[in-house]
């Protein structure tokens, strides 16, 4: 039996298409996170990036995501390893540490709905920045990781 790509292919050698797959749909990067200035830890919060739909956990525009959020950080192979802030069950995480990916994953269900079902998404639990002042960001940091 041929093993799937995510177990035999490195990141960096993955085609566009392979690399866009790994992406759970669950929402998580596109949280605001807060950096503790002493120890340079993150917190996620429950407020979203303005591109985000809250309900299917995709961007609005990902295409054009940089251009409209310059502070969007786009995930590279080069860039896996130090986003500490990419949560456990991130795909690109687990295959960047030559683990597997969870049952819910899509690739392994065969539907995109399966990471809602599993509870692991983001959907209907966050708040667009837009609708969220700054001063109060402190008070929305929410425990994410199962």
């Amino acid at each position: 039996m041929n093993e799937p790509f995510w177990k035999t292919t490195a990141l960096k050698d993955m085609s566009e298409q392979e690399w866009e797959s790994l992406c759970d749909g669950c929402g998580k990067c596109c949280l605001v996170g807060l950096e503790d200035e002493d120890t340079g830890e993150i917190y996620l919060t429950d407020v979203a990036c303005k591109l985000l739909d809250g309900h299917t956990c995709r961007c609005t525009d990902y295409p054009n995501r940089k251009a409209k959020v310059p502070d969007c950080v786009k995930l590279t192979p080069d860039n896996v390893a130090e986003l500490s802030w990419l949560p456990r069950t991130c795909a690109y995480r687990l295959v960047n540490e030559g683990r597997d990916l969870f049952a819910w994953h899509p690739l392994l269900s065969g539907d995109p709905e399966s990471v809602h079902a599993a509870n692991v998404s983001v959907r209907d639990k966050v708040r667009s920045e837009t609708k969220v002042k700054t001063r109060h960001l402190i008070k929305r940091i929410t425990r994410w990781d199962p």
